[in-house]
């Protein structure tokens, strides 16, 4: 049986082909440059030091490069950190089974599309509908294999699709306790709010932001997709209908010094950028609590102003 990274025990060595996730130059204290680097392959990712560094090896060694590593893991601080014996960059004559290097989202596509497919139908407002329905088709392969975000939430293969899927299932919650929601918009808002990342980010192999995506953005590309989509489909460009899901697409992220271009102003759109909150913040924070050992805290997570999360030694029921 093939094993992958996180098959590994600690103490034990390895020679296998990975994929550089993250890779920064920095400084140690005494002015030593050396690569913090982020080794990954579809069993997840751990963290190691390049010691000894050149500014050109942050160039042999940047995000996305695919290597060759020898080494062992090790503990450090209570996470594993993998002890360099040996990396090479691989030569692109090598032929390297890349789906092998990618971690994928915890349901299939096929299960995936099932179950999105199904919150589709319960859209009742026949424009919401058919909009939905036009931007999946038009997005089909892309929204279904592409990665939620570069390094943050949902960062592999199939994370904008598994997002979608999770915000939906929280959505339809909320819908059945709080009578007053509009159940269509809020599906609605869930499956487009953040579909334009398919044009935001390249893709799951070797992830990286795009002109649009860094000159645009991913509200304001959506914004856009759902113009042209309503266009397309003789939908009035004055029309509510449209003018609520530009809404809620423009304000999801909730806050100005988030990117918002808007506030919520609909108890849809509230309900819509709590949601992604949530599941973002749930994402990152239980990916890190999968790193740390029982009994331990996380490190810091950026993404949670800095706090660290303690993974009790028991596993309680």
């Amino acid at each position: 049986m093939l094993k992958h990274l996180l098959d590994y025990n600690e103490g034990e060595e390895f020679d296998l082909t990975l994929l550089v996730k993250n890779s920064q130059l920095r400084q140690d204290k005494k002015g030593k440059h050396y690569l913090l680097l982020q080794l990954a392959d579809k069993s997840g990712a751990v963290r190691a030091n390049y010691w000894q560094a050149e500014p050109e090896d942050a160039k042999r060694f940047e995000t996305g490069t695919i290597v060759e590593v020898a080494g062992l893991l090790e503990d450090y601080q209570g996470r594993d950190q993998i002890k360099i014996f040996s990396i090479h960059p691989v030569s692109a004559s090598e032929n390297v089974d890349v789906s092998q290097l990618i971690a994928g989202a915890p349901e299939g596509e096929k299960q995936m599309r099932r179950e999105i497919g199904q919150f589709v139908v319960e859209i009742k407002e026949e424009n919401w509908h058919k909009l939905v329905k036009y931007l999946l088709k038009k997005w089909d392969a892309r929204f279904f294999s592409y990665p939620a975000g570069k390094s943050n939430h949902h960062a592999y293969e199939g994370g904008l699709a598994y997002h979608t899927l999770t915000m939906l299932k929280d959505a339809r919650g909320l819908a059945d306790n709080y009578p007053a929601v509009n159940r269509s918009l809020l599906y609605t808002g869930c499956i487009l709010h953040d579909m334009g990342k398919v044009l935001e980010l390249s893709g799951p192999v070797q992830t990286k932001y795009t002109a649009e995506g860094n000159l645009i953005g991913h509200l304001v590309l959506i914004d856009e997709q759902l113009v042209l989509a309503a266009q397309a489909l003789g939908i009035d460009q004055e029309s509510e209908d449209l003018l609520l899901l530009r809404h809620m697409v423009l304000s999801h992220h909730g806050k100005y010094e988030y990117g918002s271009p808007k506030l919520p102003a609909l108890l849809e759109a509230e309900l819509l950028h709590r949601i992604d909150d949530l599941d973002a913040a749930v994402n990152a924070i239980t990916r890190e609590l999968g790193a740390t050992k029982p009994g331990d805290f996380t490190l810091p997570l950026s993404s949670q102003d800095g706090r660290r999360y303690y993974r009790p030694k028991k596993e309680y029921q």
